[in-house]
């Protein structure tokens, strides 16, 4: 990139001097001219070398007394020339004028020691602006005096307007190619204050006429009156300029509000290079990257210690905050020739790297969270042993295939399981076990095919799900190849080790999703091992499940109409202190026959028949009962309800649910919803009005078995839940598999970044309420504490307490008072509660 800065640096300089040399070749003639017309009529008087002499130094002094503008590292100017040209005009021949002005320019050129190049561009441009001018007066038979006002306003009018264009004609073009700009936008850049400028000098020079008609003795009043002039425009092109300036660090500053760092330095590279007319802008990272640029963008990119190619002035600015305690590296400005910042621009200088300091940390903060955030979403996707996909990722993926979005052809899903695994890890031990799963791993990712998801999903059992089948009976074809691929031996320290497998087919149901989906492979698979195949597919005439709940189905309305429905609760435990902060309502079928049929059974049934509104009111009313009893006998614990997905999709839930709460006048608050599907995806514009009226009044919603699939990251963005709960697949393996424990320190960290509360379910010992309360997890529920129970066994439960203390379940984990010293994991990630009555977390 440097070379390529060189080469255009080279071409430009390269215009310059050819659009020069152009201008001093075209002041030739005019020069040629003036001169073969003096020495034919040469000065006959004193008087006349006297008027030469006051043109040429009216013309200097025109040239000296300037406003400056300074482009990069050359300072240009606005000067009064034309006005001196055309007061020229009117006392001396326009040969004379000519000359006059060219030497007045060379003189005043000398006096500043000015560059050669800009001393012959200064002198032939106002040649050629006098030779004009002149041509002008010669046109329209320019006399002096003039016969009248009017007379007198026309014709000077018509020379300096010829006079003002050449200037700008002559001099916008240099100007334009130095800078970098286009031509077009280098005559609008001031433009109003250009006029504003030739009108001031314009009535200058016919006042300063007109006092020359009158009295020449008045002429000593002009000085004056110029200068005057002069300091006024001048002031005013400094109050333009630097309105500009700060109007332009607005506009810059604004511009760094992005996240994205590439974005960040390209903008403060090419926006500084504008802001400060430098030739180069420098940004040195302390992380070792330094980016360079101008107005047409980055030139490079690349490791710090990169010479540049521009030479000359550099004007460093430390990129640090404004308390200076945090120094993220050094912008530079690069100028080809000598610069001095004025006072003004240093401070914009320094406004300006404070907010690319700022603007720069916190693209560097996005960039990191950016990263972490991937990184917890691909551990919270994946097997942590083998990189396959695991549960989580595997149902969300097969239910977002199942949803119609990508239902081109057959889908399918083959699960399968290691026999004889446990031997593996009895004889040779656990880290042979995980090799042979890495190998299994690798072996089934490698014959599986393109569209193909391979899953680990937990153990020795793999999955995996076929996608776009043209028919159902090539499921089995692929199931063949994929176990085929792990008959020959395994390599293992040297040992040849076989393993053999079983697998489940499965093909799409027509109702229950990626769930049933997964069950029937689990049904098909057993089949195979209990039949001694290898292989078998899903037959529903020997799912004795399937059969169980079509009997069951048919006893439903009975079973509404007679009340069976019943509710126990399960009590939510900090587990710190050991406090009951809230329960979970479960619904049981109190059948007359068969017991309590667990909800898994029945619950699609009921979906399916029409009866869930009618149940689902007749569920929330029992543990609605249930909170204002204990809160009357004194323990405001609030209570958690699941919600079937099809409820969510009724408008007329919401006010069935607040009817409920004010009927047994509870606040809305000592309510949770618990999310448990997410077969509703499809229909969320619905989903979310329904969920967005019950939080806006105060219910409060939860998603239960994060984790397993059922749940994932992108629903947290539509549905606005207030708390989470780890399933508890994974709170049993926590302390033997990596991928659980991965799951839920990513639930816990996800969970803290969202301000949502977490709640472990499953926890059945000591060790895991131990280990759970260090990672950070406040709030857990299990075996460990209570079983669930009618509603009046809970209260005498919370009123008998543990250890004499009423509303606890269990002993806190330290005593009242005592020194606690966490571990790093608490200390970083745990939140501490104040003792308070318990309630639900929030």
């Amino acid at each position: 990139m440097s070379r390529v800065t060189s080469e255009n640096t080279t071409r430009t300089d390269r215009q310059l001097l050819l659009l020069v040399g152009l201008v001093v070749v075209l002041a030739i003639g005019p020069t040629l001219i003036a001169v073969a017309e003096v020495l034919a009529h040469p000065p006959d008087s004193v008087g006349d070398g006297a008027t030469f002499v006051a043109l040429t130094f009216m013309t200097a002094l025109g040239t000296i007394v300037k406003v400056p503008i300074r482009i990069r590292s050359t300072t240009h100017a606005i000067t009064w020339i034309e006005t001196a040209i055309v007061i020229g005009l009117a006392v001396a021949p326009p040969a004379w004028v000519v000359l006059a002005t060219g030497t007045g320019v060379g003189i005043a050129s000398a006096v500043m020691k000015l560059a050669v190049i800009k001393t012959a561009f200064g002198v032939s441009k106002n040649i050629l602006v006098a030779g004009g001018a002149s041509a002008i007066a010669l046109t329209v038979h320019w006399q002096w005096p003039p016969v009248g006002l009017a007379e007198l306003v026309t014709l000077l009018g018509a020379i300096y307007l010829v006079a003002a264009l050449l200037d700008d004609l002559l001099a916008i073009p240099v100007i334009a190619l130095a800078t970098g700009t286009r031509i077009s936008r280098q005559f609008l850049n001031n433009l109003d204050l250009r006029l504003a400028g030739f009108g001031v000098r314009f009535v200058v020079a016919l006042c300063t006429l007109l006092i020359l008609q009158a009295d020449p003795r008045l002429l000593l009043a002009v000085p004056p009156l110029m200068l005057s002039l002069h300091l006024a425009y001048s002031a005013r092109i400094r109050g333009r300029t630097e309105q500009q300036a700060w109007q332009r660090l607005a506009r810059t500053t604004d511009a760094l509000n992005v996240v994205d760092l590439d974005n960040v330095l390209t903008t403060a590279v090419t926006q500084a290079a504008e802001l400060f007319s430098a030739d180069e802008v420098e940004i040195e990272l302390r992380d070792g990257r330094t980016v360079r640029g101008g107005t047409g963008g980055i030139t490079f990119d690349g490791p710090t210690g990169t010479p540049t190619d521009i030479e000359g002035t550099i004007v460093p600015a430390p990129l640090e905050g404004h308390d200076r305690s945090v120094d993220v590296g050094v912008l530079r400005l690069r100028f080809r020739g000598p610069v001095l910042l004025s006072e003004r621009e240093q401070y914009t200088l320094r406004t300006f790297a404070s907010a690319l300091c700022t603007a720069v940390r916190n693209a560097q903060a996005y960039a990191e969270l950016a990263r972490a955030a991937d990184e917890h979403a691909y551990a919270a996707a994946h097997d942590a042993l083998t990189g396959l996909a695991n549960r989580r990722h595997l149902l969300d993926e097969g239910t977002e295939q199942l949803s119609g979005r990508h239902a081109d052809g057959v889908t399918a899903l083959v699960l399968i399981d290691l026999n004889h695994f446990k031997e593996v890890n009895d004889t040779l031990g656990h880290a042979a076990g995980d090799q042979v799963l890495v190998q299994v791993a690798e072996r089934l990712r490698g014959a599986a095919q393109g569209g193909d998801l391979v899953a680990r999903l937990g153990g020795d059992e793999f999955a995996v799900l076929l996608r776009g089948l043209p028919a159902p009976a090539v499921a089995g074809h692929r199931a063949e190849t994929l176990l085929a691929a792990l008959h020959e031996p395994f390599e293992l320290g040297g040992m040849r080790i076989s393993v053999e497998a079983s697998g489940g087919i499965s093909v799409a149901p027509a109702s229950g999703g990626m769930t049933e989906l997964l069950r029937r492979a689990d049904v098909a698979m057993y089949q195979a091992k209990r039949a001694g195949q290898r292989i078998s597919t899903y037959a529903s005439t020997r799912d004795t499940a399937d059969l169980g709940r079509l009997t069951l189905g048919g006893e439903l309305p009975r079973a509404v109409a007679d009340h069976e429905f019943v509710v126990n609760f399960q009590p939510i435990v900090d587990l710190g202190t050991g406090e009951v902060t809230s329960a979970e309502a479960l619904a049981r079928w109190h059948h007359p026959h068969h017991g309590m049929i667990d909800p898994l059974r029945f619950l699609e049934a009921v979906e399916r028949s029409g009866l869930l509104p009618a149940f689902a009111e007749a569920i929330l009313d029992q543990a609605l009962i249930a909170a204002a009893g204990w809160r009357d006998a004194g323990f405001d614990v609030p209570v958690a309800v699941n919600v079937s997905p099809r409820s969510l999709l009724d408008a007329r839930f919401p006010g069935s649910v607040l009817a409920r709460l004010r009927a047994h006048d509870l606040p809305p608050d000592r309510l949770v919803l618990e999310l448990t599907e997410t077969l509703t995806l499809s229909q969320l514009d619905v989903v979310d009005r329904v969920l967005s009226r019950l939080r806006d009044e105060g219910v409060r919603l939860a998603l239960d078995d994060f984790g397993t699939g059922y749940s994932s990251l992108s629903l947290l963005s539509r549905i606005p839940v207030h708390e989470l709960k780890i399933d508890r697949s994974f709170v049993t393996t926590m302390e033997s598999s990596a991928e659980a424990a991965a799951v839920i320190r990513s639930t816990l960290d996800l969970g803290r970044s969202l301000n949502l509360d977490v709640v472990a379910e499953g926890v059945e010992s000591e060790p895991q309420r131990r280990a759970l309360w260090e990672l950070g997890c406040t709030a857990g529920q299990g075996h460990l504490f209570a079983r669930p129970m009618p509603a009046g066994t809970l209260l005498a439960a919370l009123q008998r307490g543990s250890g004499g203390r009423p509303g606890t379940l269990a002993p806190p984990l330290h005593d009242a008072g005592a020194v606690i010293r966490l571990t790093q994991n608490r200390r970083q990630n745990g939140r501490s509660r104040p003792d308070r009555l318990p309630h639900l977390p929030a």
